[in-house]
């Protein structure tokens, strides 16, 4: 379908540029870091910010923004009509409760995981994880599995970013070197993420595939690396994940 830019709203596109560039490790920014973050220029990043503290979706002490939980309202409308979340997170509490860790499912929106389900024993990271949550794909577990489904054109814009921006000393920054990693995922069904994301945790994924089987997310166990060697996230949680990978198979679309 073709779309007239006379049809398409400047504003809400900016608004929306806007709300994006706070992250995790970015919820507090001033103007000047919205505009240098979103492209705005800080006239225009400033009538955004303004617009969402009048809204309530964003608290403004004179100097610095933030969101607030309303801003939530816009990820639960679109997670609440997403039918996977629903399906999944019986069979993630369930295999959560069996192997005594936290587990998650996300999706891959360009080059970041989104979180869309989890089910927490414990806090594995030093960012709190939950539905929304984005971790960049090239550097976790979930996104490897799901990066390993794509073809090399699709893979392009990824790797044109490289070298990757290196989250611990672990991470890996070279192009040659993830290719290398995702055909060893592609071909072993799975990923193992030793410390790469943040210091002290380790997680191994699996993918999620629809009847058809095309990859439409992936499924993760996460703990701290003191929890457990790179060796045994394969022989203890393996065998769970693709069990719930076999069980979903015929459900997801």
């Amino acid at each position: 379908m073709s779309i007239n830019d006379r049809d398409l709203m400047g504003g809400l596109a900016k608004g929306l540029r806007v709300i994006e560039t706070f992250t995790a490790e970015h919820p507090r920014q001033s103007i000047v870091e919205v505009a240098a973050a979103s492209g705005l220029d800080r006239a225009t990043a400033r009538r955004c910010l303004l617009t969402l503290a009048q809204g309530g979706y964003a608290d403004y002490d004179g100097k610095f923004f933030t969101l607030t939980p309303r801003v939530l309202r816009l990820g639960t409308a679109c997670l609440a009509t997403m039918p996977l979340p629903q399906i999944v997170q019986p069979n993630l509490d369930r295999l959560s409760e069996e192997i005594g860790e936290s587990s998650s499912v996300s999706i891959l929106d360009g080059v970041e995981i989104v979180y869309v389900a989890r089910a927490a024993q414990r806090r594995v990271m030093s960012i709190a994880l939950m539905p929304g949550s984005r971790l960049p794909a090239w550097c976790t577990s979930m996104g490897r599995v799901m990066l390993a489904a794509l073809s090399e054109a699709e893979l392009q814009p990824l790797l044109a970013m490289a070298p990757f921006p290196a989250r611990t000393p672990l991470t890996l920054i070279d192009a040659g070197q993830l290719l290398e990693e995702l055909a060893r995922v592609r071909r072993d069904g799975h990923a193992v993420i030793d410390q790469e994301v943040e210091m002290g945790l380790r997680s191994i994924a699996v993918p999620l595939l629809n009847g058809r089987g095309r990859v439409v997310a992936a499924v993760n166990v996460g703990l701290p690396a003191a929890h457990a060697t790179v060796e045994d996230l394969r022989t203890r949680f393996l065998p769970h994940l693709m069990r719930l990978q076999a069980d979903l198979r015929g459900l997801l679309r």
